[in-house]
């Protein structure tokens, strides 16, 4: 307050405030476009052209991309193709490391669907999860050690690397081609426009990119944004883009539940249309979210930037790849399996003591079950993203080992017939698909939030506004499922 009497300071923003008045709200632009027509005069001053007409494909290119229509139309397709792509080429890895490592009668089924093999050796006739029970029956290991390091631990591990691994292995490197092509920065220049209406700075879209990686990356990203107000902006809403954790539930879940009364390519569009649909939420969630905190919390008027679009360039195979696989894909890996690993074993010691005649885990179930059904989900579902507060990887495996208390181990093999059986349906799907996109942030992510902002205040509603918003879309799905009678 001492500041805003200070003469001087006064005397500055009465100065501010009367250009802001002569030159309009576009001094900025105006300033850009001023730059670059004076390099233009200088560049035909001194550059000599052999007067043939070249044909400027990129310039050309760009304004297709970057156009009001078709940008929108080109940037849906780019992720729906990138997600068709995924959930294409993972069905087919991800069975067999399943038959390698969980599924009753190993490579069996594996090799006799996708190569017609009838006579398969002992050796792949087993899973690892077999090989190891009877390993640990050969040297009479108690049943409680067994179950706690095999049904609980190595089976959580297992479904990470089964379900994950393949979707993860050929998304990042897709995402990264794209990133590397400069498609990215022609998403961000798209969304520009719709930022500064909402109050939000168009960098926020750079930053938004970020979080489709990692949510802590797009976090730190936020520095690149000078306001205070608009970078709070930013940050508070960049648990709304799905980040790597999240994608391969969500991918998941739209290829088992969302495609289930499709077959082929039909099966394989429709799930990939229906994450892109997940995506697209979370981008106007974004832009709701970032309007109502610019004229409630955080008032004021977006400024503006200049953004340079890179030139398109050849790609850089050996970076693609090395950037997408190790520095995403077994990162987030490694990471959800450190987290599995203690959340199964943590979850089997739940089913295993009993209070009365009810497992602890039972006791918990059933008391969100309340809740977890007013929102369309259960309480394995609930108890699940409870776990999953240290890395969202581990969402599915939870449910899975939280389902597998009460359901026979040989079903795992099946996941569509192991959901449906303890009671989902497609609203339960829908509902799970909301609840994964717009629910709180990882606990690394809640730390970034907190370094980088140095305020418990932001930090506790990082966390309270993306899980009110997810609690009310939840509820008001599955009450209206269940008054038109579809749930």
């Amino acid at each position: 307050m001492r500041t805003m009497n200070n003469p001087e300071v006064m005397e500055l923003l009465k100065h501010a405030d009367a250009l802001h008045q002569r030159f309009g709200a576009s001094v900025h632009d105006k300033v850009s476009e001023s730059t670059y027509k004076l390099a233009r005069e200088v560049a035909s001053a001194n550059v000599s052209h052999d007067g043939r007409q070249r044909f400027d494909w990129e310039l050309r290119l760009d304004r297709l991309i970057t156009s009001k229509f078709f940008g929108a139309i080109l940037m849906v397709a780019l992720l729906v193709g990138i997600f068709w792509i995924t959930i294409t080429g993972a069905n087919v890895p991800s069975a067999f490391l399943a038959g390698i490592l969980i599924e009753e009668g190993g490579l069996s089924n594996w090799l006799h669907q996708y190569l017609g093999v009838e006579q398969v050796p002992w050796l792949l006739s087993m899973s690892l999860y077999e090989w190891l029970h009877l390993g640990f029956s050969a040297v009479h290991a108690p049943a409680w050690l067994t179950g706690f390091l095999l049904d609980g631990m190595y089976l959580a591990l297992a479904w990470v690397v089964a379900v994950m691994l393949p979707p993860m292995a050929i998304f990042f490197p897709l995402f990264t081609l794209a990133e590397d092509l400069g498609l990215l920065a022609r998403i961000a220049f798209n969304l520009d426009g719709l930022l500064r209406a909402a109050g939000a700075h168009g960098k926020q879209a750079l930053t938004m990119a970020m979080g489709f990686g990692c949510n802590a990356a797009g976090v730190i990203a936020c520095r690149i944004i000078d306001s205070p107000r608009e970078r709070l902006i930013a940050i508070v809403t960049n648990n709304f883009v799905p980040c790597n954790g999240r994608w391969p539930t969500l991918i998941m879940v739209s290829s088992l539940f969302v495609a289930a009364g499709f077959s082929g390519a039909g099966a394989v569009l429709v799930a990939a249309s229906a994450v892109t649909v997940v995506t697209l939420i979370g981008v106007v969630v974004t832009l709701i979210v970032s309007w109502a905190l610019s004229r409630t919390l955080l008032k004021g008027v977006a400024s503006s930037f200049t953004l340079e679009l890179p030139p398109y360039r050849r790609p850089q195979i050996a970076r693609v790849l090395w950037t997408s696989m190790i520095d995403r894909t077994l990162y987030v890996l490694w990471r959800a399996i450190i987290c599995a690993a203690p959340a199964g074993a943590l979850i089997w010691l739940l089913g295993a003591i009993s209070v009365g005649d009810q497992s602890l885990f039972a006791v918990l179930r059933g008391f969100l079950d309340p809740l977890g059904h007013l929102i369309g989900l259960d309480g394995v579902i609930v108890i699940a993203f409870i776990f999953a507060i240290p890395a969202n990887e581990i969402v599915v495996p939870t449910i899975i080992m939280g389902y597998m208390q009460t359901t026979k181990l040989t079903e795992i093999a099946d996941p569509t017939a192991l959901f449906t059986d303890n009671g989902w349906t497609l609203v339960t799907a829908i509902c799970l698909l909301l609840f994964s996109l717009l629910h709180y942030p990882c606990t690394t992510t809640t730390f970034t939030i907190w370094k980088e902002t140095g305020s418990l205040k932001w930090t506790a509603l990082s966390n309270l506004i993306p899980l009110s918003i997810a609690l009310v879309a939840c509820f008001s799905v599955a009450q209206m499922a269940r008054l038109l009678g579809w749930a």
